[in-house]
């Protein structure tokens, strides 16, 4: 039952995850490749509040505020560039991040932050992350049927037809990235509680690239695609057990096979199959 539970966990991670980039780069057009980055930035600062003492809960929100502030900091860099600029950027974000804290002592360099206080059992755990799992996947719904949602197609379609009609793209650009790395921050606060133990290279940037792959496999844009992404990547390797010695390889294979066949992943086959569009 341990076994099943930690993989309940963890696909709920990957599904707050996988839709917290769909926010930034399917909403709003925004290519990220750094994304493991705030992952790692809200699970460091949850990891720090918590050995100094403060509860999970107020650990985990100040994860997801340091995340979702240098997501800000990223925000303002996407306004100067573009497409395979940005994906540059936000790459570069990802190794700055694991640098920073290979380099500090005082954040465990590459032993990592070790014996983070776990108020949890493991069903508490999979109860969180399935629960904040949830609670993105909502936001998401909402946020694509909103005025801001539409204004975010604008800014993905044309930004400077976007501009042309009053959207303030620089500030929509801005809250996107915000609201998807706080997201990202909250799983990040979620794992580190649950595993004791944050280390580098748990946030790498094959990491990022798994969380890239199961948005363009799940179908980028579509956010009940990217739960089905998420969940299906999560499963892959605990049901072929020999992908995991091979994950990046067969992540990167399968990134080809869905751009070459099926751009829009699985929510496209589905819309194909039976002529339904998925949220």
């Amino acid at each position: 039952m341990d076994y099943y539970l930690s993989v309940a966990t963890f696909a709920g991670l990957n599904v707050i995850l996988a839709l917290s980039l769909n926010l930034i780069s399917g909403f709003c057009g925004q290519v990220s490749l750094g994304h493991a980055a705030f992952y790692g930035l809200g699970a460091y600062a949850a990891a720090l509040c918590s050995v100094a003492g403060l509860p999970m809960g107020v650990s985990v929100a100040v994860g997801m505020l340091v995340a979702g502030g240098f997501g800000i900091v990223t925000g303002f860099a996407a306004l100067r560039v573009r497409e395979d600029f940005l994906a540059i950027v936000t790459m570069g974000v990802g190794f700055l991040f694991l640098g920073a804290v290979r380099k500090q002592a005082w954040l465990g360099a590459e032993m990592g932050i070790a014996k983070i206080p776990s108020p949890l059992d493991k069903w508490g755990y999979a109860a969180l992350a399935i629960g904040g799992a949830v609670a993105v996947l909502l936001l998401s719904l909402h946020v694509r049927r909103s005025w801001m949602g539409r204004a975010f197609g604008a800014v993905a379609q044309d930004e400077d037809a976007a501009r042309s009609i009053g959207v303030d793209v620089s500030g929509y650009k801005i809250a996107a990235f915000f609201i998807g790395t706080a997201a990202a921050g909250l799983a990040g606060g979620i794992y580190a509680h649950m595993t004791q133990l944050v280390v580098p290279d748990a946030f790498n940037f094959v990491q990022s690239v798994t969380i890239l792959a199961m948005v363009v496999v799940g179908g980028i844009g579509s956010t009940l695609g990217v739960v089905a992404g998420a969940v299906l990547l999560t499963l892959m390797p605990e049901m072929f057990r020999f992908i995991n010695d091979y994950k990046l390889l067969v992540y990167g294979g399968l990134l080809l096979l869905v751009m070459r066949f099926s751009p829009e992943g699985l929510a496209g086959l589905v819309h194909r199959v039976t002529g339904r569009r998925l949220a």
